[in-house]
């Protein structure tokens, strides 16, 4: 589960990383330092990050570089959503399941989703997702929900093991 200390932790070694990355790339004009800047406009960010948060963004962005440089295929099947859009497939999962409660197991109401707010990632393939898995921690990306695979979120501190993930969304 995601804890308030950890998501600031994270958010602060993953920055600081960028920080680190984005001055040993590239100097600014007369060899000062680049000016605050969105650290993906310094990197060749992952498709499908727009929208995410900066951290998020970046820490995904690694790992994904890392697992094509170890030939693992993985890539975001679905990253940030509109409200609209996670409208949608929480009418659609009610439609589906039949009552809210078995529906919050698989989709969240917009209000309450980390889609929506730019905090998770869907992955595969699921060679992917299993390869995010066992080496996501090094990036502080975690699965956070045992019944989907495909799920994570910016959760720990780079290289701190990963919090106890829950069963499913209605228990977060």
């Amino acid at each position: 589960m995601t804890t308030a200390l950890g998501r600031v932790a994270a958010r602060i070694l993953v920055t600081s990383t960028a920080a680190v990355a984005v001055t040993a790339i590239g100097a600014g004009v007369g060899g000062t330092a680049p000016g605050p800047a969105d650290p993906r406009a310094q990197f060749q960010s992952a498709a499908g990050t727009e929208g995410l948060d900066p951290p998020l963004a970046l820490a995904y962005t690694l790992a994904e570089q890392q697992a094509h440089t170890e030939g693992i295929p993985l890539s975001i099947t679905s990253g940030h959503r509109t409200h609209a859009q996670q409208d949608a497939l929480w009418q659609d999962g009610l439609a589906t399941y039949g009552s809210p409660g078995e529906a919050r197991r698989w989709v969240l109401p917009p209000e309450e989703s980390t889609h929506v707010s730019g905090h998770a990632v869907d992955v595969g393939p699921w060679e992917g997702a299993a390869w995010l898995e066992t080496n996501g921690n090094r990036w502080g990306l975690c699965r956070t929900f045992d019944n989907e695979w495909w799920h994570f979120e910016l959760v720990t501190a780079p290289g701190a093991p990963c919090p106890p993930r829950v069963p499913d969304a209605s228990l977060r």
